[in-house]
């Protein structure tokens, strides 16, 4: 028996639908009713722009779905408008203030920020530095002053502008806005020795910028009464369980001491609390100071005696210091030093 062949199936039309146009300039300033220099103002430098303007653009642009061309950008203009921030932990509470003003000053002048976190050793800051540059951000900014002869040689062979901040130093790679971490030592040994105490303590980190308050701290007490005083430290980041054992070690070893200078409030609080478990009363038989001045410790009890840095002045000028370099402007002054305030409060 024979069977008929089928015939083979006509092939299924294709669809005639276009892609969607993607939107461009062009479309948000027709709709706006400005001119594209205008639309390109609002994602680059949008402070130039009246804020009903730059509401406008950017209510367009979401009706749209436009989404700028970074990459397109920083090709045209050699600048890729990033700028990377490097803070040793991303969990204290510490750098907040700086990295709040940091973003608020670059969002104004249409940079953006990526915070990363370098940690306390100079090998995960010499391989974070390299994956950085690498990328080619408009300006970078430091924790701390790069010690690592690498990594410095790697910062000026890039050409990128650098500031580095939480400490001074007279030779910096680029730019400087810190304060003097052995003032703030001496500071606290000499508040410490004024308010009565004679045999005093300090519970530090171990990182190096704490080391130098630690340091300075027990010089200018031994130059104050000839007590040396003992440092217990404690591995950074310092949560406040740190604080509480770091001062029952030293009761242990010296029961004696009328006064602990804490390298965290963190660590003071803590301190504050395992003196109170005790039946210890703070101030009268010890005084607690600590660094940071964080906003808990007005609240404690007693309200915590702290060395305040003024952080987000350290942002704002840090991020004004880069967009000026990036921008081609002049910096009136590459080194900034501003200081610190000791707020004495109930614990001394």
């Amino acid at each position: 028996m024979t069977r008929a062949k089928k015939s083979p199936a006509a092939p299924a039309k294709k669809s005639a639908k276009k892609p969607a146009k993607v939107p461009t300039l062009a479309d948000i300033a027709a709709a706006v009713g400005v001119t594209k220099i205008t639309v390109s103002r609002a994602f680059n430098t949008p402070g130039q722009l009246s804020p009903d303007t730059l509401a406008k653009i950017r209510a367009s642009a979401k009706k749209l779905g436009y989404t700028p061309n970074l990459l397109a950008g920083s090709l045209s203009s050699a600048r890729s408008k990033l700028i990377v921030a490097l803070v040793p932990s991303i969990s204290g509470a510490m750098f907040t203030s700086t990295m709040q003003q940091v973003a608020a000053h670059l969002q104004d002048q249409g940079y953006q920020l990526l915070i990363g976190q370098a940690g306390y050793d100079e090998a995960s800051e010499e391989a974070l530095l390299g994956a950085v540059i690498g990328r080619r951000p408009d300006g970078i900014i430091l924790t701390g002053i790069v010690h690592s002869e690498a990594s410095r040689r790697q910062l000026r062979a890039a050409r990128i502008p650098v500031v580095e901040t939480w400490d001074l130093t007279p030779k910096p790679i680029d730019m400087l806005v810190g304060f003097s971490h052995p003032a703030i030592g001496k500071a606290a040994a000499e508040h410490l020795y004024e308010r009565g105490c004679r045999r005093a303590a300090v519970i530090s980190p171990d990182d190096r910028r704490a080391k130098l308050r630690a340091d300075a701290f027990v010089a200018r007490f031994r130059q104050l009464c000839g007590w040396r005083a003992p440092v217990l430290e404690a591995q950074a980041p310092t949560p406040m369980g740190d604080g509480r054992s770091g001062l029952a070690e030293l009761l242990r070893q010296h029961g004696n001491i009328d006064g602990v200078f804490c390298g965290s409030d963190n660590l003071a609080l803590g301190a504050a609390i395992e003196a109170k478990a005790r039946g210890i009363v703070v101030p009268q038989r010890l005084k607690l100071i600590g660094y940071g001045d964080q906003s808990y410790g007005k609240d404690a009890d007693p309200p915590l005696t702290s060395l305040r840095i003024e952080g987000g002045e350290i942002g704002r000028l840090a991020a004004a210091m880069l967009v000026a370099r990036a921008t081609g402007q002049p910096v009136a002054q590459r080194i900034v030093d501003v200081g610190f305030t000791l707020v004495q409060r109930g614990s001394s």
